[in-house]
């Protein structure tokens, strides 16, 4: 199309636009007054017929990888109806536009490639990152998500391909939690990558070298924190799939400097906590008295320790003592005083003890009350270590939250038989409802799209300038909060996903009136005296119908 009369630039722009584009629902007097009759069919589609057509070519897609491709393009072309059908059946469609489809299609990114969305950084521009952060067109950016793409889920180094999971988390904010997709920017940070067959995949997008490390990588880190704060202020960063060894180290390096988090440490461990909190409500005792052991002694786990034991805290165990119930396993077994290597991250979880090799000798040795899997190692908790938690507890809390599917610890088929139903079971990666002796469970997924997109939209609606510990903490009791007592009876931890909107407007409340309390916002409605913050996130929630 020849865009150089104004005209071509208005259709232009009004039907290759996704936020514009309407497609068959623009009215006829729409198309009259746009100028763009004749550019369309006849027809003038109602929503409920375009969600019909929508449903109709997922239904077509032999796989899930494919229909993850047609949502995808869907975005591309018309912004609010792609929004619309994710809230349609955010049970179904989850799934696909995030774990446990986004980790195939990161696998296969560079095959599957349409349009490139977000904003890619590579070395090659290093010393001009403010300047490429200045293409992006929208000059509302409030969130940016951000990957090195060196631990993509459980998949582990996938380059520049890991930009999947940044465009995920966001259209999640969105549709999840209200916060505007005008005010999200993914990012790609392409420092390399030392997964050989990337490297040698001639359709590999990335930057075609091994990893850079130490202080060429961190000056780059530095550069784009940086930059983005001089081009966007009041904007947050989210830090996704870092490798464990940098995922902490930049979270405490930039906490302070910035408004910023680390959703692998903080959102999983917030979504972690409400699960315990809500099993804990379900055998009637209080956290304090509970005995983690963690299968994982990574970022995830710590960060999920941390949090546990501030619970703890309030709940009247001193720091050692809460600390002293949270045990780690790493790849050489049971994390002690005595183990070699550890990251300073870990050192407050290695106790006195004797080394123990395996799962199960450390669950017969410590006898937890729940087990948490970190570890990306699929199929770990066997029988025998199910089995054997069942015979410690009457209820035993079985947590696998590694993604994607093929990563989890167990299913929860598996945990649910292994227990003869008595499990309380929460995952990272959704489950079909599991039958055991005739009773029908429908369990709990812990997935962090229950914290981050929440907490994205509390601290758009305050402008917050620093994201502390304590707003996790916040955000887990909220979440465990709305789990009804009769829910907890059939199992059921985590409130029900097509509850999923109105769970995330509870907890973003929550977590911006902890924000002003603690003076930490900048936005002057949310401080002004006698402030109603759920009118006013109300009032900022996208709603695809009217944007």
């Amino acid at each position: 199309m020849d865009l150089e009369t104004p005209q071509a630039q208005s259709t232009f722009n009004t039907i290759y636009n996704p936020r514009r584009n309407k497609g068959l629902a623009f009215t006829r007097d729409e198309r009259s007054e746009l100028r763009i009759e004749g550019l369309l069919p006849d027809a003038v589609d109602d929503p409920p017929t375009q969600l019909i057509r929508c449903r109709s070519h997922l239904a077509a897609k032999p796989t899930d990888l494919e229909r993850y491709i047609y949502l995808s393009e869907l975005e591309d072309r018309n912004e609010r109806l792609f929004y619309r059908l994710l809230r349609s059946d955010l049970g179904r469609f989850m799934p696909l536009v995030y774990t446990p489809t986004v980790g195939e299609a990161c696998q296969q990114y560079g095959h599957i490639l349409r349009r490139p969305k977000g904003l890619w950084l590579s070395l090659r521009m290093k010393g001009r990152l403010k300047e490429v952060l200045q293409n992006w067109p929208d000059r509302e950016t409030r969130f940016i998500v951000v990957t090195d793409g060196e631990r993509i889920l459980g998949l582990g180094d996938l380059g520049a391909n890991g930009m999947g999971i940044p465009v995920g988390k966001l259209a999640l904010y969105s549709a999840v939690s209200g916060v505007p997709p005008w005010t999200t920017l993914p990012v790609h940070l392409d420092v390399g990558t030392n997964n050989e067959s990337l490297l040698a995949d001639p359709l590999y997008p990335g930057l075609r070298q091994h990893r850079v490390t130490g202080p060429e990588y961190q000056a780059f880190i530095d550069e784009f924190v940086q930059a983005v704060q001089a081009v966007y202020p009041q904007c947050c960063i989210q830090f996704e799939d870092f490798a464990g060894k940098n995922a902490v180290a930049l979270l405490d390096r930039y906490r302070e400097e910035c408004c910023c988090f680390n959703d692998d440490v903080q959102g999983t461990a917030g979504v972690a906590v409400a699960g315990l909190l809500g099993a804990c409500r379900a055998l009637g005792q209080p956290l304090r008295d509970q005995r983690i052991l963690f299968f994982g002694a990574g970022a995830a786990a710590t960060g999920i320790a941390n949090l546990i034991a501030m619970q703890m805290e309030s709940e009247g165990l001193s720091t050692a003592e809460a600390r002293g119930r949270c045990h780690l396993i790493n790849s050489r077994g049971l994390v002690t005083a005595s183990t070699t290597g550890l990251a300073d991250f870990q050192l407050p979880f290695a106790h006195p003890g004797e080394p123990c090799g395996s799962l199960i000798e450390s669950v017969r040795r410590l006898k937890p009350t729940a087990l948490i899997g970190v570890s990306a190692q699929g199929a770990s908790f066997t029988e025998e270590v199910i089995r054997e938690m069942a015979s410690i507890n009457p209820r035993p809390i079985i947590f696998p939250y590694s993604n994607p599917t093929s990563k989890s610890e167990c299913s929860a088929q598996q945990a649910m038989d292994w227990t003869d139903g008595r499990a309380i079971f929460g995952s990272g990666s959704p489950f079909p409802p599991v039958t055991v002796a005739g009773h029908t469970f429908t369990l709990g997924q812990g997935n962090n799209v229950y914290i981050s997109p929440a907490m994205g939209m509390a601290i758009y609606a305050t402008r917050a300038s620093r994201v502390p510990e304590e707003l996790f903490l916040v955000a887990a009791r909220t979440l465990a909060s709305q789990v009804s007592d009769a829910s907890l009876a059939e199992g059921v931890i985590y409130p029900p996903v097509r509850d999923i909107m109105a769970s995330s407007e509870v907890v973003a409340v929550a977590v911006a009136k902890r924000i002003i309390q603690l003076g930490l916002a900048r936005e002057p409605e949310a401080v002004r005296p006698g402030a109603d913050l759920t009118e006013l996130v109300r009032r900022l929630w996208y709603q695809p119908e009217s944007a």
